[in-house]
């Protein structure tokens, strides 16, 4: 059975970058499907500027239409505390005890993976998919270098044939939008169409959210 992947963030709001980038990872290393996950309470960030069900409702707009893109709400339905990765990847692996899963995270994200809660333990979860844009290089001297020079895995066959532990680097077109910019660009009364899909634009515009704008935060 193909892989399945893991795409979790705040998605505050989704926007055309990660939607593209999931769709490349997904023709490229042929997974069966992609469950986006929005982040309910984040351990390391600001906490996001809209609710967890109005985040979810953006995405189930965003993918309508792909059904290998799934909305998947079990962070927003766990109790209260930080929402760790490792706990996520654990309800998943309950769920799907023999089949391979492929944490997405961009190359941004991958070099403070060091920090993450259990980080270690994950890669006994899931393969570690890396998405990098065209360029981007992996700095040497680091725990993220050591770890993927320990579990890189040369082909993307190693997701096909176990359940987890391998890492896999993998370009996608470089989109430069960031879900910051996209408040702001809201809280100042500007377009965000071609940022977004249509109907998520529609959606903050009749709903009225992000319209007070505060500092820049890590939310993208």
């Amino acid at each position: 059975m193909r892989p399945i992947g893991i795409f979790g963030g705040t998605f505050d709001p989704v926007h055309l970058g990660h939607l593209r980038s999931a769709l490349e990872i997904y023709e490229a290393l042929g997974f069966e499907r992609i469950h986006f996950v929005p982040c309910a309470r984040p351990a390391h960030r600001a906490a996001p500027r809209v609710s967890g069900e109005q985040r979810l409702a953006l995405l189930e707009l965003a993918v309508t239409g792909q059904p290998a893109f799934v909305c998947d709400d079990r962070e927003l339905r766990r109790a209260a505390g930080p929402s760790y990765m490792y706990d996520t990847l654990l309800s998943f692996r309950s769920q799907y005890a023999d089949r391979s899963l492929c944490l997405l995270l961009g190359l941004d994200a991958f070099l403070h993976f060091s920090q993450w809660h259990r980080w270690a333990e994950i890669c006994d979860l899931a393969h570690l998919v890396i998405a990098r844009r065209p360029g981007a290089d992996l700095p040497e001297r680091s725990h993220e270098y050591a770890l993927y020079q320990a579990r890189g895995a040369e082909s993307v066959s190693a997701l096909h044939q176990r359940a987890a532990g391998s890492v896999v680097i993998t370009t996608v077109t470089q989109l430069e939008i960031s879900a910051t910019d996209i408040r702001a660009r809201v809280a100042a009364g500007r377009s965000i169409r071609y940022l977004v899909p249509d109907a998520v634009a529609d959606y903050i515009e009749t709903q009225q959210l992000y319209l007070s704008h505060s500092a820049v935060d890590l939310s993208d």
